[in-house]
């Protein structure tokens, strides 16, 4: 197996704070996207390069066993078992065993087919293999309702069902759809991790959702009714109290985002105020404006 140097991938050292490959990560993948070159063969093989190293060194347990084993790190704790067994046979002989660099090379090889009788015995063991991961980037109000997608993963076509509120760098699983087993052993998974764009004027947070709604002065002042559009671009009447001040904020109950995998249950939208000053006034206006503030301060 060609040896992929994931630090080289990402373009960070090897003392990278997770943050530091986080945004690496976040910056090539948004370079090399397939949505972005659809029709680059070399930029959609460098991506999933990017999400495989992603996922190794974003995850700390994975991230210390690349550290210590470079391309077989997968089968890290296997060669430590290996170890701990040969120890306790030397130690019931009563002999001393060290080791090395070369054991660890020879206990891989032996693994994949090399080595002498005894590492082919070896070799007979089954391992589970690769998990792959995938980035899938959806718009917020397709995330709002379940989607059924089509995947084409290693030249295999897999349907998938995404549940309605499914959230942003959330990742999912897809069993068995990794890459093959070693020795006839189990496939790896495969894990999608969601980019949703969001191009309204509605803030998601969680479950919930925050929009600004420009009010005027007089309805401010006065109190009346307004309609407002929410995010299912239904219209929604909505009374405002007489002297509602700047920023305030009105709750709409299930008038937010779908729960995820909770069908029929949303979370809130949040409408907040931005009262809108009149401008342009004319004389008449602003003679009544001034009486106003004269009979303010009596």
């Amino acid at each position: 197996m060609e040896f992929i140097d994931y630090y080289q991938v990402l373009g960070v050292s090897k003392n990278a704070s997770d943050e530091e490959i986080k945004k690496a990560y976040r910056k090539l993948a948004r370079k090399l996207h397939p949505d972005i070159n659809p029709n680059d063969k070399e930029a959609h093989a460098k991506f999933q390069q990017l999400n495989e190293a992603n996922a190794v060194l974003s995850d700390p347990e994975k991230r210390k066993k690349y550290d210590k084993y470079g391309k077989d790190w997968e089968h890290g704790e296997e060669y430590e078992k290996y170890q701990q067994q040969q120890r306790q046979h030397n130690n019931q002989q009563q002999t001393s065993y060290d080791f090395g660099g070369d054991d660890f090379s020879d206990f891989f090889s032996s693994m994949f087919g090399g080595g002498a009788t005894g590492s082919q015995r070896r070799s007979s063991v089954k391992y589970r293999g690769q998990d792959l991961n995938a980035q899938l980037q959806m718009d917020i109000r397709d995330a709002a309702k379940t989607e059924k997608k089509e995947l084409n993963v290693n030249g295999k076509s897999i349907r998938i069902t995404i549940p309605a509120g499914i959230e942003d760098e959330q990742t999912i699983k897809i069993k068995g759809y990794g890459g093959e087993g070693y020795n006839n052993g189990p496939k790896g998974d495969l894990y999608i991790t969601f980019s949703i764009v969001n191009n309204t004027p509605f803030k998601r947070v969680g479950n919930d959702l925050y929009v600004n709604q420009e009010l005027d002065l007089y309805s401010a002042v006065l109190g009346g009714e307004i309609t407002i559009t929410d995010f299912y671009n239904s219209k929604l009447k909505l009374k405002v109290l007489p002297g509602t001040q700047n920023g305030t904020k009105v709750r709409l109950k299930g008038k937010g985002f779908p729960i995820y995998k909770k069908e029929g249950q949303f979370g809130d939208l949040y409408v907040t105020y931005s009262i809108k000053i009149p401008t342009n006034l004319t004389e008449k206006e602003k003679a009544l404006f001034t009486e106003l503030s004269q009979l303010n301060q009596k």
